[in-house]
């Protein structure tokens, strides 16, 4: 049996490996009962494939925790932490910034993992890498710094008592990913968390975990105590149960809007403080105004990404009359110039620029939408093309639908996929009722030459984070999180830190 820390490169992992069912105080945990088995045969054994994205090759298997092991690791780390979160802020960033020099170290077989698991062209999952290491070495600058931590005095209308606010530890914290981007949503949760002084379990997704137990074992190499950073293997079934466990005092949840309903459900059951991190529909608009070639390649970035695998993809696209049909001319060319294939058998298509879906059901899931979409009345604009010589992998063109009614659900339903809706407007008005018609509240891109046109946009659009004649640029120091059905609370910035603690005052006699 293989294990993660003895994969060099995706050719060794070809011979199969197994990960165990959780990683607690550091030491790998097999499944009990399943030393010799990948199957489904009951909890104590169940163990699913993981998958090569690009060739649809099962290339090892990942064991499930059961309750036993998901309760072991919850009073792990709920045992560890008395000790970190009174450890002193500058030693915990002096762990996050060795956390993040290992990632960086190990830049080339992270990307490797990547682009196995999930299909990423090499450009795309290079940035994942830098992404994370940049999440720990914000947090670990902000420990550093310490003025973050520092009580803040109140000013008091009494003479007689003085007043602080200081923040602490929410205590134990349940970190759940989701599969589009292992490790960078690992990183704005783990990183802030160990930041704040909470300890963590984490559940990655069972489609991508090779991931997440390479990152577990740099942040152990790192130095982080035994029991600070625990991790669990499994589906839905074992998120419920870590949701659900009375020692949890903080969920944060990136995933559907329709998990994350059950999160919230099962996090009142205790009062535990949640930050979800949910779906979107997002809309990228271009102006009479706006630069063409600018906005078609911001639509192609912002809807084909990961292979429009992203809850920020703008697969909504609004382009003013003046320029639509100049607008779709060359939205055509670029789609149709796509180069979808493998990310890393170059011998098939060295130019890969888009990767396939990640797994066989995430493809049939994709498709049953856009045949739902299309019986319903929307119609196909263009398509981009998969090179026969892909084979096996979850590979699926991107899709161009043209002026979808507004109650089609490829107008308003999260797809998850490379498919992305064009339509038409007059006005600025317009636009904007037709962005924010929708129960999501995400991102927004616009793209324009008019800067009093820019702030109205970015005032009125309902979205946590409008971007203005740029790529999807996110940054650590900027928060992340939506409105609606996007979500709840934020990620990054300060407030992710904040997220991981609980505001506390205290008023004295000045005696």
């Amino acid at each position: 049996m293989a294990t993660i820390s003895t994969i060099a490169t995706p050719a060794a992992c070809e011979s199969g490996f197994v990960l165990p069912a959780a990683t607690i105080a550091g030491t790998p945990v097999r499944a009990r009962g399943a030393e010799d088995t990948q199957d489904t045969r009951g909890d104590a054994h169940r163990a699913t494939p993981i998958f090569n994205a690009s060739t649809g090759a099962t290339i090892g298997w990942q064991e499930h925790a059961n309750a036993a092991l998901v309760d072991e690791a919850v009073r792990a780390a709920h045992t560890a932490l008395a000790s970190w979160r009174t450890t002193a802020p500058a030693k915990r960033g002096k762990l996050l910034k060795k956390i993040a020099e290992l990632i960086d170290a190990d830049r080339a077989r992270l990307a490797s993992m990547q682009m196995l698991v999930s299909g990423k062209p090499p450009l795309e999952a290079d940035i994942d890498v830098s992404d994370a290491a940049a999440t720990f070495n914000y947090y670990a600058d902000l420990c550093l710094d310490a003025k973050a931590f520092a009580p803040e005095a109140l000013a008091l209308p009494d003479d007689t008592v003085t007043g602080e606010r200081f923040y602490e530890a929410v205590g134990v914290a349940a970190l759940i990913v989701p599969w589009n981007f292992p490790m960078v949503t690992t990183a704005w949760k783990i990183a802030p968390a160990l930041a704040a002084g909470c300890t963590v379990v984490l559940k990655p997704s069972e489609l991508t975990s090779p991931v997440e137990h390479m990152l577990a074992e740099i942040i152990n190499e790192a130095g982080v105590p035994d029991s600070v950073v625990n991790l669990v293997n499994g589906g839905g079934e074992v998120g419920a149960l870590l949701t659900a466990h009375p020692l949890v005092d903080k969920i944060s949840f990136t995933g559907s809007t329709a998990s994350g309903k059950k999160v919230m459900q099962a996090a009142a059951q205790d009062m535990k403080r949640v930050t979800l991190e949910l779906g979107g529909k997002s809309a990228l608009i271009v102006r009479a105004d706006a630069d063409v070639e600018r906005a078609v390649s911001l639509a192609v970035g912002g809807a084909f990404t990961n292979a429009g695998q992203m809850c920020s993809a703008t697969a909504r696209i609004l382009v003013h009359d003046d320029v639509y049909r100049k607008f779709m001319a060359a939205f055509e060319t670029a789609v149709r110039a796509i180069v979808v294939g493998p990310s890393q058998n170059t011998h098939v298509n060295p130019n890969a620029t888009m990767g396939p879906l990640v797994c066989a059901a995430q493809r049939t899931r994709v498709q049953a939408l856009v045949e739902q979409g299309l019986r319903a009345g929307a119609s196909v604009a263009f398509l981009g093309s998969v090179d026969h010589a892909c084979g096996d992998g979850f590979f699926m063109a991107p899709m161009v639908i043209a002026e979808p009614p507004t109650d089609n659900l490829l107008w308003t339903d999260e797809i998850f996929g490379p498919v992305a809706c064009v339509k038409s407007f007059r006005t600025d008005e317009e636009a904007i009722a037709l962005a924010n018609d929708t129960r999501y509240g995400l991102v927004a891109t616009v793209v324009t030459a008019d800067r009093e046109a820019a702030r109205r946009y970015k005032t009125q659009l309902r979205a946590g984070l409008v971007w203005i004649n740029t790529p999807q640029l996110i940054f650590p120091q900027a928060c992340w999180g939506g409105l609606g059905l996007s979500g709840t609370g934020r990620e990054l910035g300060l407030a992710g830190l904040r997220s991981y603690q609980e505001l506390r005052h205290a008023i004295a006699d000045v005696g």
